[in-house]
């Protein structure tokens, strides 16, 4: 899994940028504690095959927007290693049918009967989880493994490249993580979208009503850079 970037299934432009991270020990012990996991007959989400799909699916030099998670879905057959969304023919979570919502209300999208939100990362959006795997049923049980010190490093990169991105931070969690990120206000040159999670729980705290996709595509366009079409297929 983590002995070799060569081995990992993620897109060439983040190899050598991210060579550094699969070099040192903090992953060799990430690897031996999942390893003994899988050897102790516990479940892990998302598969092997998807720890990296973010990264695998949305390009180094391609990110023109950054959403981040906690950690994966603990549930059977929810993650899939794109944080806040689930793989075709799984029911949206309420975290996500909130995200649906202030689409609608920000741009006028109709919800998709399903809650894949592969289109996006294609498109550009980096849908980063912190904590890239978690035991079934069990949530945070890999937090302080040392993926967090792993995404630390893929935000970073993002933050190092020169075109303009946006990052959306909901909640205090995915805030304090991408805290070091220099917004425009700041003197910087992406722009760092607050809001509260979009969770049950605090969606009516900020979140609902935040129009943070609208106002990521304002910022894109008028920064020369291609909007994402937010839109996602009826079916997936």
């Amino acid at each position: 899994m983590v002995a070799a970037a060569q081995t990992i299934k993620l897109h060439d432009s983040w190899r050598a940028p991210l060579q550094h991270e699969f070099e040192q020990p903090y992953m060799a012990a990430l690897k031996a504690f999942l390893l003994a996991e899988k050897a102790a007959g516990k479940q892990i989400f998302p598969r092997a095959a998807h720890w990296f799909r973010a990264l695998d699916l949305t390009p180094l030099d391609q990110v023109r927007v950054v959403i981040l998670g906690q950690d994966p879905y603990h549930g059977p057959g929810q993650a899939h290693g794109l944080c806040f969304s689930v793989p075709p023919g799984v029911r949206p979570p309420p975290s996500l049918g909130n995200i649906y919502k202030e689409l609608s209300s920000d741009l006028g999208i109709d919800p998709p009967r399903h809650g894949c939100l592969e289109p996006w990362a294609r498109q550009g959006v980096l849908l980063l989880n912190s904590v890239l795997t978690v035991e079934l049923a069990q949530p945070a049980s890999h937090k302080g493994r040392g993926w967090e010190r792993f995404t630390d490093a893929v935000i970073a990169q993002v933050a190092a490249q020169p075109d303009p991105v946006v990052f959306m931070l909901w909640g205090s969690y995915a805030q304090k993580k991408a805290a070091f990120v220099a917004d425009v206000a700041a003197g910087g040159h992406h722009l760092v979208l607050k809001a509260a999670h979009p969770s049950p729980l605090s969606a009516h705290n900020g979140f609902l009503g935040c129009a943070h996709f609208s106002k990521a595509n304002a910022f894109l366009a008028n920064r020369g850079r291609a909007p994402i079409d937010w839109t996602l297929p009826a079916t997936a």
